[in-house]
């Protein structure tokens, strides 16, 4: 075989390499377009356009729909490590010995993940709408874990006894409000989190709350109604 033969039949096989069941140029586009899409969602929220996703990870939008047909898929795959994490923290929750530990935990983590992935929220508060049975399936499962976890923390005496499992979502509506109005402002949301918690302890332990966030009302300019930051 000629050299330049050679060489073009080694690129090419290295281009071709698999990895996880892609090639190595298809697993490099894939990861373009969750990056991209996460970006996007964060910017524009999950109804974004795909057309919109695809510019962004510079690919056509055909490539994207090829390898993500519906937008419920593209949403499940982008946030796919967020979601595996917070199923393994809730399985690890109903399991702990001490069910306001394990309760605690869940809270703090899935708050935490709405801070560190601003498209986080709306696809988590979503519950990725889907109608397949295996999604269905799945969603009851987190549903009924979470009420063992809440019946299990109650009867310990740890939680209050008028905590329904509805106020998870109260909860994380709140959070999420708070993290699109100050992007990046952890401390906010960490100091939300640790009084909703204190709230929701059938004694509340009364223990220091985390630092203060720096924010000062004059200096806020989200999305409030333009009377009402000037009354602030």
């Amino acid at each position: 075989m000629a050299v330049g033969s050679s060489r073009i039949a080694s690129r090419t096989a290295a281009d071709g390499e698999v990895t996880d069941g892609l090639r190595v140029d298809a697993r490099r586009n894939r990861e373009r377009i969750l990056t991209a899409a996460r970006e996007v969602f964060a910017e524009r929220g999950i109804d974004a356009p795909m057309a919109t996703v695809a510019r962004r990870a510079g690919v056509g939008v055909a490539t994207l729909y090829r390898r993500f047909p519906t937008r419920d898929d593209l949403v499940r795959a982008a946030f796919a490590r967020q979601m595996d994490l917070c199923g393994r923290v809730l399985a690890e929750a109903v399991d702990d010995p001490d069910p306001w530990h394990g309760f605690r935990r869940l809270i703090e983590t899935v708050c935490a993940l709405q801070q560190e992935e601003r498209g986080f929220p709306a696809a988590f508060l979503l519950a990725f709408p889907d109608t397949t049975q295996e999604h269905t399936r799945a969603c009851e499962h987190g549903e009924r874990a979470f009420a063992t976890l809440v019946r299990r923390a109650q009867a310990a005496g740890a939680l209050r006894p008028d905590f329904h499992p509805s106020d998870l979502l109260v909860m994380l509506l709140a959070n999420c409000g708070l993290v699109a109005a100050l992007p990046g402002d952890g401390a906010a949301s960490g100091r939300l989190v640790a009084y909703l918690l204190e709230a929701f302890r059938a004694e509340p332990a009364r223990g220091a709350l985390p630092p203060p966030s720096a924010v000062r009302l004059r200096d806020f300019s989200g999305p409030f109604p333009k009377e009402l930051r000037r009354e602030c």
